[in-house]
């Protein structure tokens, strides 16, 4: 089994490439996903979070209420730092545990979609890393008319990432989002051969 991290600032385009390679065949495990579950009502990280941030980052109905707890920790490295060191640890083994299910079955490629890949640490996880990325002015532009952000919020986010040079550095693989769909999957195709070529033959 080839283990593939899939990375890239916000609004890169890797929902796409993710979807794109699901497609294909890719077993995908979407790290936004395991914090959600992991952040569930009833759970220990969502009890330290409240305990950490106050019962006002919870809904009235018990559930977090992730665009207010967002607001709190823009722009607070302590905040988010704290944030960080509740939720990161339990998505971590939750992600080594799906890593391990998919092994079992025998999934030949196994796609995690992992935002802040680089900034948690979490290179060493993966056999080949995947930075999807695209020129800042596009990542905002797409932030304030696809996502409905501020543009003052849209630069807040952005220059809360770590740049993407030095991600691109750290890549075995830069898929360019710049252009159109076609483009961009006529690009993951080409990726997607390289997988196959990588991965142990089925039954090695």
């Amino acid at each position: 089994m080839i283990k593939v991290g899939l990375t890239g600032n916000v609004a890169a385009g890797k929902s796409v490439v993710l979807d794109l390679l699901r497609r294909l065949g890719a077993t995908v495990i979407d790290a936004d996903a395991l914090v959600r579950e992991v952040e569930q009502p009833g759970t220990a990280v969502l009890r330290r979070i409240a305990e950490r941030f106050g019962p006002d980052a919870l809904r009235s109905d018990g559930a977090l209420d992730r665009s207010k707890l967002r607001r709190r920790v823009m722009g607070d490295p302590a905040a988010l730092s704290d944030l960080n060191a509740i939720v990161h640890p339990a998505v971590e083994l939750l992600h080594r545990e799906r890593i391990a299910q998919a092994e079992r079955r025998g999934d030949p490629i196994v796609v995690s979609d992992v935002p802040l890949l680089f900034e948690v640490g979490w290179e060493d996880e993966f056999d080949l890393i995947i930075l999807v990325d695209a020129p800042e002015e596009i990542r905002r532009r797409r932030l304030v008319t696809l996502r409905q952000f501020t543009p003052e919020e849209a630069d807040e986010l952005l220059a809360s990432q770590h740049p993407a040079e030095g991600k691109r550095q750290r890549s075995d693989i830069v898929i360019e989002n710049v252009g159109s769909v076609q483009a961009l999957e006529a690009r993951v195709r080409e990726v997607w051969k390289t997988l196959v070529n990588q991965a142990p033959a089925e039954g090695a």
